[in-house]
């Protein structure tokens, strides 16, 4: 598959060196760790906006701490302390509890790392959207008799999403481009693969080169499937504007 890519962009004079599997399973690890990093993501983001959005002050307090300090720290420092501490509190607690020691594996660390960072984006990214919904249409919600929950499932998240999709598509691209700095904590990413057979086979500029198409690519999917989520989701709004 790699080296059918690497044909159409007349590339054939240079060779994997048999790291064409280890590339591919790189760039699934990506995916998946992306994946899964943008579900934990988008849940601490309503949670976030939510409480943000909150009157209790208690709740307010913590989420906007929450926010101010992800988004005043770097991603690569954060990964480092998130990662160290996770593990170290983990120890001290089985230690504790006198269990056996359980170390946290680099997957785990980095889907829990970067969820944890990019839930604060998120919050920011729902908040703006769920202020944006018209006051109006919770209050005739209300009217209707519909519990919170009922409200925020049929008139808030149809609408808000509307709002969210262009900063969810923006964060998504981050986020998959961040997956890159698990690399330092161990984890087998696609960055990784490129970097370790670049080293083996002296070819460490092809790969990183290789690294790079296959990321265009997973992006350009990505582009194709959130566009695809903004017209159904603008679709409503479309229609009323006839």
């Amino acid at each position: 598959m790699l080296e059918i890519l690497l044909q159409n962009l007349g590339l054939s004079g240079f060779s994997l060196k048999g790291f064409g599997p280890l590339l591919l399973e790189g760039s699934w690890m990506t995916v998946k760790l992306s994946f899964l990093s943008l579900l934990v993501s988008v849940g601490l983001g309503l949670i976030g906006a939510s409480a943000k959005l909150s009157n209790v002050k208690l709740l307010r307090v913590p989420a906007q701490l929450y926010t101010t300090l992800i988004r005043g720290v770097p991603d690569l420092v954060l990964m480092l302390l998130i990662f160290y501490s996770l593990q170290t509190w983990l120890t001290s607690l089985t230690e504790a509890l006198g269990w056996d020691y359980i170390e946290i594996n680099p997957f785990s660390a980095g889907v829990i790392t970067l969820g944890f960072i990019y839930g604060a984006y998120f919050t920011e990214t729902f908040r703006g959207a769920i202020l944006a919904v018209p006051r109006g249409q919770m209050e005739a919600a209300t009217a209707y008799g519909l519990t919170r929950a009922q409200r925020f499932r049929f008139v808030v998240f149809p609408q808000m999403m509307r709002f969210a999709l262009p900063g969810i598509s923006n964060n998504w691209m981050v986020i998959l481009k961040a997956t890159a700095l698990v690399s330092i904590i161990g984890l087998a990413d696609l960055v990784k693969v490129a970097q370790d057979a670049g080293k083996s086979s002296y070819q460490l500029f092809f790969f990183l080169i290789l690294a790079a198409l296959i990321y265009l690519v997973i992006t350009t999917v990505s582009n194709y499937v959130l566009r695809r989520m903004e017209i159904f989701y603008a679709a409503g709004a479309r229609e009323a504007v006839r």
